[in-house]
């Protein structure tokens, strides 16, 4: 009869935790302690663990597409079958107004920042949840987890941005001399999902409703933002009080990034800069309070997640 092996006792294999006793003798020790209050992000640790950031994007990037027959052409199929849809359906069916682009430039043009936003946000929300068992076994800077897809998401944005040049080229339209604006707006686009995917990120390891609610979400807030119809048209239905609601509708940090990328891009409309400006402005908070709510609430991560 063979004998069962025996299990070492956990006990036993653990380092004994440093005492006074070896403080008194000078041995070096480090002791890690949970960060108490709301405490801002610690940019320094943030660089020093640069390299565990870079190999989580390329752990995603990799991931995305592994073992696909398609590979990185999914990067453009939503998008473009997207626009397939919508000039269908808003621009032919529906006669949507394009503020006098072709409906599919007008709409592709939209769903380019909306995609990568929308992708962004749901893999920054769902990234704690996802990845608990890394982060309860190791410490390193946990905001690296929902930081990573969103930088992930810039690479499908490279990619489709190609067959945005294509429709460009296809329908004759040049770029306008605010294109040297564009990386304002994607830094807008970035710190607005960096930001929101902070809160539901935090709000989701505790509530996991969050991670429920975030595809029909999604859909809601691809309506509200302007993808398939333009902010004019606000000011055109409302004519009494249209410009105070579209400064309101400004709100939406999208909202402006999507303006902003149709009127450098195509030059439908003007700069929207007061859209830009109140985006911005949203950003900003989104990423702040993001922030403190994360460092706040990530001591507890590792007991609830």
């Amino acid at each position: 009869m063979e004998a069962q092996a025996t299990q070492p006792s956990p006990l036993a294999v653990q380092p004994r935790p440093p005492g006074r006793d070896d403080q008194a003798q000078g041995e070096p020790f480090i002791r890690i302690e949970p960060p108490k209050g709301w405490r801002l992000v610690n940019w320094r640790e943030l660089v020093a663990y640069r390299d565990l950031l870079t190999q989580f994007v390329l752990r995603d990037v990799s991931a995305r597409y592994k073992q696909t027959v398609l590979g990185y052409a999914w990067a453009v199929i939503r998008p473009v079958f997207s626009m397939v849809v919508f000039t269908v359906i808003f621009g032919n069916l529906a006669a949507v107004p394009s503020d006098g682009a072709p409906y599919a430039l007008f709409s592709y043009a939209a769903l380019l920042p909306w995609t990568y936003f929308s992708g962004a946000l749901g893999g920054a929300t769902n990234s704690l949840t996802a990845q608990k068992g890394i982060f309860t076994k190791v410490y390193f800077p946990r905001l690296i987890i929902p930081l990573a897809p969103v930088i992930t998401g810039l690479v499908d944005f490279a990619i489709a941005s190609v067959v945005l040049a294509g429709l460009m080229v296809y329908y004759g339209v040049a770029p306008t001399l605010n294109v040297v604006f564009l990386p304002l707006l994607i830094l807008i686009m970035v710190a607005t999902a960096f930001g929101a995917g902070l809160w539901l990120s935090s709000l989701s390891v505790q509530y996991r409703d969050v991670n429920q609610a975030m595809t029909f979400a999604m859909q809601l807030l691809m309506y509200a933002a302007p993808v398939v119809w333009p902010v004019s048209l606000i000011v055109e239905k409302f004519p009494v009080w249209g410009e105070t609601l579209r400064l309101v509708y400004g709100l939406y940090p999208m909202a402006g990034v999507i303006e902003g990328f149709r009127a450098s891009l195509l030059g439908t409309v003007p700069m929207p800069w007061d859209l830009i400006a109140i985006g911005a402005g949203v950003a900003a908070f989104l990423v702040i309070t993001g922030s403190l709510l994360f460092r706040r609430m990530e001591r507890t991560f590792a007991d609830v997640a």
